[in-house]
């Protein structure tokens, strides 16, 4: 599961991207109560990794979900907000972080 702030850019488009591949499964949410998509604790039992985009968010993650994340991993990926919607810079970015991780 990959996961930001509003789940407009970043995360939905990591969740495009990977969404295709082999043995994995997608979905994105956001930490913000108005995200597009909020994240629940639902999703976060659902996923087996959480990718998040900036470390503010693995902490939200953290206080917010601490007894679900159980022994998660949670990885940052550090990728600032500044990238557009499927922007091409955002895409091989994702695709050159996530696949190491997987």
């Amino acid at each position: 599961m990959f996961v930001c702030s509003q789940n407009r850019l970043r995360s939905p488009t990591a969740e495009q991207v990977f969404a295709n591949w082999p043995d994995v499964e997608t979905a994105s949410a956001g930490t913000n109560h108005d995200a597009e998509v909020p994240l629940s604790v639902e999703l976060v039992q659902w996923a087996d990794v959480i990718f998040v985009m900036e470390k503010t968010h693995r902490r939200k993650l953290q206080q917010q979900y601490r007894s679900q994340l159980g022994s998660k991993r949670v990885i940052c990926l550090d990728i600032p907000d500044n990238y557009a919607f499927m922007a091409p810079e955002l895409v091989e970015l994702l695709r050159r972080k996530v696949p190491p991780l997987l």
